[in-house]
């Protein structure tokens, strides 16, 4: 994981793999459920670049009529354009920057985006087409800018620019001038980002707020697509820090430096926990029969050795038709779907009987430990720290709304978001 992907997408040089970070994709658990292609992954791994292609702002021109625009544009050079009026519009020019790579996210597949990211579905749907509903992604959401010398900071700005080179604020697009006379605005949906403290060691969620196109950093607006900005957040950046999350409307990327990467599990970390579990051969309680993890990365079929869990009390056995409910299927609660409600043999509890599935994105990990917990309701298993972390993470959802979810498949967790698993040891 840790190891330099040659990949042309990437654009990474042979001589020089200095790696900045990667953003993850949260909801996919290790990759897309078709498969990772081309541009279009579950995350994304950013790499100093051959020859520096970063920008940075240079000359401003007012414009009041098309053939102004026409005259600056016809110059090649990246651009924002800030439409004040029908008759005046603003253009910021961008010069090439040799200190920065830029990077860009977005839904589009034109070629100025590095990493195509379209909406994640929620609750490990993972098959569905995100075609169906209509995208609330910006084709060109957000650029990453890296400084090409240490610390080798990632700063992120809302917005893309497009292939013609162009960002392009129109009249009803929330925008303004600062005081020191530059201008800024926010995209559409807007761009939200959350610093933790102390991520992963001993991590506290942040606050989330709005980064701006110009990479300022403001509260939430009232609604997400509100057309008031909210109020400047003073003293705070858009340098992205190990385990910043960036919610683009419609998916949510995990930001991981590469100094954190290189801290943090790997897959074979998680498939000797695996190994190791499996080892302990834990016993389903009724069939008698021993239990096993499907090897990473997992498939979405079950097994027939396959470990089941009951959510309410945490017991684990094998899949066995012992403790159907005579009302059948429950009223589920938010992101529970359509649940068959069991009784556990052990203890009597009444509540979800769900399998259980490895977490095998090793991104989301915030320690090294057992897989112990698991996640309420979907069954992704995990560390007790990590199962922790994310059920107190609360990601945005809608218009204003906020919820946590399962990092692995982006399921709405419930009150509690984990329970812990308790496994019973073979007889002999």
């Amino acid at each position: 994981m840790n190891s330099p992907k040659h990949d042309a997408d990437d654009d990474v040089p042979v001589k020089d793999p200095v790696k900045y970070g990667e953003l993850v994709i949260l909801g996919y658990n290790g990759s897309l459920p078709s498969g990772d292609r081309g541009r279009r992954k579950s995350r994304f791994a950013l790499y100093r670049r051959a020859k520096a292609n970063g920008v940075k702002p240079s000359a401003v021109h007012i414009l009041n009529t098309p053939q102004d625009g026409k005259a600056v544009h016809s110059r090649g050079q990246h651009s924002i354009s800030f439409t004040l009026s029908r008759n005046q519009t603003v253009v910021v020019e961008y010069c090439h920057d040799n200190s920065t790579d830029m990077f860009q996210i977005g839904r589009s597949t034109e070629s100025p985006i590095d990493f195509v990211v379209t909406d994640t579905s929620g609750g490990g749907k993972e098959g569905e087409d995100p075609s169906i509903a209509p995208s609330t992604i910006s084709r060109f959401a957000c650029r990453v800018v890296c400084e090409r010398s240490p610390p080798y900071t990632a700063r992120i700005y809302a917005a893309g620019f497009d292939s013609s080179k162009n960002i392009f604020l129109g009249e009803k697009a929330t925008k303004w001038k600062n005081p020191d006379g530059h201008m800024d605005g926010l995209t559409t949906n807007g761009v939200l980002v959350m610093h933790p403290e102390g991520f992963p060691e001993d991590p506290k969620q942040g606050l989330w707020r709005e980064i701006s196109v110009c990479g300022d950093v403001y509260a939430l607006r009232e609604t997400r697509s509100g057309p008031t900005r909210g109020k400047l957040a003073e003293g705070e950046s858009s340098a992205l820090r190990d385990g910043s999350l960036v919610d683009l409307c419609g998916a949510t990327l995990l930001w991981r430096t590469g100094e954190g990467l290189m801290r943090s599990p790997t897959l074979r970390h998680l498939e000797a926990l695996r190994q190791e579990l499996n080892a302990s051969r834990p016993q389903c309680p009724v069939g008698l029969s021993t239990l096993a993890f499907p090897s990473l990365p997992r498939s979405h079929s079950l097994e027939e050795r396959q470990p089941w869990v009951y959510l309410t009390c945490g017991h684990v056995h094998g899949r066995h038709d012992w403790g159907q409910r005579s009302e059948g299927v429950a009223q589920p609660r938010e992101g529970e779907g359509s649940t068959t409600r069991r009784e556990c043999p052990l203890c009597r509890s009444v509540g979800p009987y769900v399998p259980l599935w490895l977490g095998c994105e090793p991104a989301v990990y915030v320690d090294a430990g057992a897989p112990t917990h698991a996640f309420v309701p979907c069954g992704h298993v995990c560390s007790e720290r990590t199962a922790r972390y994310w059920a107190e993470t609360p990601l945005p959802h809608g218009t204003h709304a906020f919820r946590a979810v399962c990092p692995f498949c982006s399921a709405a967790l419930s009150t509690p978001g984990w329970t812990r698993l308790i496994f019973q040891g073979p007889i002999d």
